[in-house]
């Protein structure tokens, strides 16, 4: 099997069979099936894989449209041109369906915001921990802001004892991402998910 052979067997068929312009920019994401080849004679790989060499394309159209397929050009650039014999719009289907699958399954992290006061009360305290629970079980990172107001400035120790048994009470689910930190008049902490272990 030569080069061209080989590469025309070895790609894999998806959205990108793209027809480029003189600067290559992309026209076209659809491919060139059927009578849009131009290509006088292909080298063409059968629906089950099978290489069948050579052929004149009107013969190679012939084939497909016997068995009610399409004959899809896969390797424009190779010499002859490389097509196969495939339902086009089956693979087109299934490959929307597993892009929409992918889609699906990804989810983007965001970063929420929980704020504590140096004096918050135990039951409030437990409310605030539920819903950074929540995030970060939902797989979102957490970033708990602690507001200083007037003289409580000066007991910042307390807004780090606060801090510290917030991460203390996350420590199976999230790990301290962004350790403590003044900013102006309230002290910050990010705290991300732990991974799951499959």
């Amino acid at each position: 099997m030569d080069r061209d052979a080989r590469r025309g067997s070895c790609l894999l068929f998806g959205e990108r069979n793209i027809k480029r312009g003189s600067q290559g920019q992309q026209q076209s994401k659809r491919a060139t099936i059927n009578d849009a080849i131009e290509a006088t004679e292909v080298r063409l790989i059968d629906e089950d894989g099978t290489q069948v060499g050579i052929v004149p394309r009107d013969e190679a159209l012939e084939r497909a449209r016997t068995r009610d397929l399409d004959l899809v050009l896969m390797a424009a650039d190779a010499t002859p041109p490389v097509c196969r014999v495939m339902d086009y719009g089956k693979v087109v289907f299934e490959a929307k369906k597993e892009k929409s699958a992918q889609k699906k399954k990804q989810k983007q992290t965001q970063l929420k915001e929980m704020k504590f006061r140096p004096g918050t009360e135990e039951a409030d305290y437990q409310v605030k921990l539920r819903n950074l629970t929540r995030f970060l079980t939902d797989g979102d990172k957490a970033k708990v802001t602690l507001r200083f107001r007037g003289r409580e400035m000066v007991h910042q120790d307390l807004g780090l004892d606060l801090m510290m048994r917030i991460k203390e009470d996350l420590a199976e689910i999230g790990n301290v991402e962004m350790d403590p930190k003044m900013e102006g008049r309230q002290m910050t902490m990010v705290i991300a998910p732990r991974s799951r272990k499959k």
